[in-house]
């Protein structure tokens, strides 16, 4: 199991990040909020969670231990595998995660694209019990600098998440008068979906 990689980022795309580990490239599938934090020619150390399957081997990229650690226990519930499980750690911090799990929140669950309500109320079912309080832990992703960079990595955060092209434009648009106020790509990146999910 590779717990974390640490190597200068070698490249960044629109859902991973290589990293360059002894010589080799190493590609992690990360949310926007952790490539967000990430650059060219920049050491970087990220905690990993590896997935393995018949046909793949994937390794998981994450800000935080906290955030890995949620990533690993929301794929206990059953029907949620790597990718709606990074969605809900893309879209909720693993506080968010933990309350709306403990206090039976459906509808922010719901938010999550991937997740109808039966599957935040299976959520909940089988993990209420395991998931644990919220510890209070929180991140901020930063932007790095002010104007258009951060519209690229929302939109294409939420592409990744299954949004059409047009979709995520217009959530961009939606939310770009916090952007002034609020130059953290993954904040602005939960105003985008809460933006999507009403309409």
């Amino acid at each position: 199991m590779i717990a974390f990689v640490r190597g200068e980022v070698a490249a960044v795309t629109l859902n991973s990040a290589v990293l360059e580990v002894g010589g080799v490239g190493l590609e992690l599938m990360c949310n926007p909020n952790t490539l967000a934090t990430l650059r060219v020619g920049r050491q970087a150390m990220l905690p990993t969670s590896m997935v393995v399957r018949e046909d793949s081997l994937t390794v998981f990229g994450f800000l935080d231990d906290d955030e890995k650690q949620v990533f690993e226990i929301v794929q206990t519930a059953s029907g949620v595998g790597p990718r709606v499980a990074q969605a809900i750690v893309a879209v909720m911090s693993p506080d968010d995660v933990r309350r709306a799990i403990t206090t039976e929140d459906v509808k922010a669950l719901t938010r999550v694209p991937g997740i109808g309500q039966k599957g935040a109320q299976r959520i909940i079912l089988e993990l209420k019990d395991r998931i644990g309080p919220p510890v209070g832990t929180h991140h901020v992703a930063t932007a790095g600098h002010a104007g258009a960079p951060w519209r690229d990595q929302v939109h294409q955060g939420l592409v990744g998440l299954g949004w059409s092209s047009k979709e995520s434009e217009k959530a961009v648009d939606a939310v770009a008068p916090e952007a002034e106020d609020m130059p953290d790509v993954g904040a602005l990146l939960r105003a985008a979906l809460r933006t999507l999910s009403k309409a």
